[in-house]
């Protein structure tokens, strides 16, 4: 195929998203790079960018009149810093600058965009945002996604293999609303199509594939519908903002991003053990959060539903706001992003209904570029479940990716986790906590790069680390695999 060909799928493939694959359909031309800049610097720019406007045609002249309403943005030194710094970053890893979205306002805050992540968390603001950007009169839209065709091979007598697809595609828009900022986010996953059970992930568990026995040693696949949100945020400084987010699905304060929308675990296809510790309520139906954002700083509060989603992965299930939560955020300097939150789940688990959850998380990102136009970011993370009834169960997380100029991309993450649900049914072995470890090691080469999407394959390695206990169940020596292709859009 023809590398004009490829471009132009990629280019349109955004709009339409056809579960299991990403199809192409027709879509408006992309904003030039100038006209694109001219609308993203509007609350900026210098005033000397807004003295023409009696030249502009009328259509100019409403967008002109819309950028007065925006709020506050930085100052335009700490602008034109980030702007070079995503600059090159961006220029570096995918060949574009960040005249698209790098320079584009935070939904939350008077702040770039970029550190913006899933839900209402954030990462440093050194992490770039790829994705397909588009004006719409005075809507600035951006989509961003990427889907994975994966086969996995999980050892022993309780693993199993499985061929599968994996992703998600978002679209996000904002516009000037007032003296702040309106916004609305939509994802979706073709992850029901891989089937209620999910795929095969040793000494994964959570939420169950038939409402009657639980997910163990396999990972869930997530709903069709992973957000649908809306924010508004008013500036108050230069430097600060109150914010509002609701969603039917959304994701309430607490825990780190998302492993999918971090870049230390975005392009690692296979999800955390630790997930269920960490970030399992980022799909999460029912929920809204209030903010209030310091410069460097964020506190947050939700209310949501504690209860995880059900079997059923096609549906949007009623809403509740059973459960609460409570983030603090602090970006100290550009490259680190730090979170503490603590939160009720009120009733999360579907087959253990009197067992409430009480979940502590910490979490740290640092994302730097290094050497000739390379990248790397890392997190560390801790998670606490306090059940009540029952025990107190730990989890720690290492992850790190390295994004290289040369088109590769290299990743690994560890983990230890506190298990109370590997045994429901082993006898003798019942009412056991096991801490069982977990270390893989991948890379992925993008063999294609047209404007607009990467082309690319990759593979991982899993080895498994389990108490002596555990070896007459699972096995011993326990490696696992896993290969993929990947569409990812820029």
């Amino acid at each position: 195929m023809s590398q004009r060909i490829l471009r132009r799928i990629s280019h349109r493939a955004y709009l339409v998203f056809t579960l299991g694959a990403m199809a192409s359909a027709a879509a408006g031309q992309e904003v030039p790079d100038h006209e694109r800049m001219g609308h993203e610097h509007m609350g900026h720019a210098a005033s000397g960018g807004l003295s023409h406007q009696s030249h502009l045609a009328p259509q100019e002249k409403r967008k002109h009149a819309a950028a007065k309403r925006k709020p506050p943005a930085p100052t335009v030194a700490q602008m034109d810093t980030a702007h070079m710094d995503h600059g090159t970053m961006r220029s570096a890893h995918t060949g574009h600058g960040t005249d698209g979205h790098g320079s584009m306002p935070g939904f939350l805050g008077p702040y770039m965009m970029a550190r913006e992540a899933s839900g209402t968390s954030w990462q440093p603001d050194t992490s770039p945002h790829e994705g397909l950007h588009q004006q719409f009169e005075a809507w600035s839209v951006m989509t961003h996604g990427s889907i994975n065709l994966n086969y996995d091979r999980q050892p022993g007598p309780r693993g199993a293999e499985k061929t599968f697809v994996s992703g998600m595609l978002m679209t996000m828009a904002q516009r000037p609303l007032g003296d702040g900022t309106f916004g609305m986010r939509a994802m979706l996953s073709p992850e029901p199509l891989m089937g209620a059970a999910g795929y095969p992930l040793l000494l994964a568990n959570g939420e169950t594939a038939d409402g009657v026995s639980h997910l163990v040693d396999r990972q869930h696949p997530h709903d069709l519908f992973m957000e649908m949100a809306a924010t508004y945020s008013h500036t108050i400084t230069a430097n600060s903002s109150v914010f509002v987010y609701g969603g039917l699905p959304g994701e309430p304060a607490l825990g780190p991003p998302a492993f999918m929308h971090r870049l230390s675990g975005m392009d690692n296809p296979e999800a955390p053990i630790s997930h269920h510790w960490l970030d399992s309520t980022h799909i999460t139906f029912g929920v809204v959060t209030a903010g209030l954002v310091l410069d460097n700083w964020k506190f947050e509060a939700s209310t949501f539903r504690g209860r995880e989603p059900d079997q059923y992965r096609y549906d949007i299930e009623r809403p509740a706001l059973d459960s609460f939560a409570g983030r603090v955020s602090w970006n100290p300097v550009r490259e680190l992003s730090l979170q503490v939150s603590y939160g009720h789940l009120n009733s999360p688990e579907q087959l253990e209904p009197a067992v409430n959850e009480n979940r502590l998380t910490a979490s740290a990102i640092y994302t730097t570029s290094f050497g000739d136009g390379h990248l790397w970011s890392a997190t560390a993370a801790w998670g606490r479940k306090m059940l009540s009834p029952g025990e107190t169960l730990d989890a720690y997380l290492f992850e790190s990716s390295m994004i290289l100029k040369n088109n590769w991309t290299l990743f690994m993450r560890a983990e230890q986790v506190a298990e109370n649900e590997l045994t429901h049914h082993v006898p003798g072995l019942e009412e056991r906590v096991f801490n069982v470890g977990k270390v893989s090691v991948g890379g992925i080469y993008d063999f294609i790069r047209t404007d607009h999407a990467k082309f690319g394959v990759g593979g991982l390695v899993s080895r498994y680390l389990l108490p002596d206990d555990l070896k007459p169940v699972y096995g011993r020596d326990l490696t696992g695999f896993m290969v993929f292709g990947r569409i990812k859009l820029l």
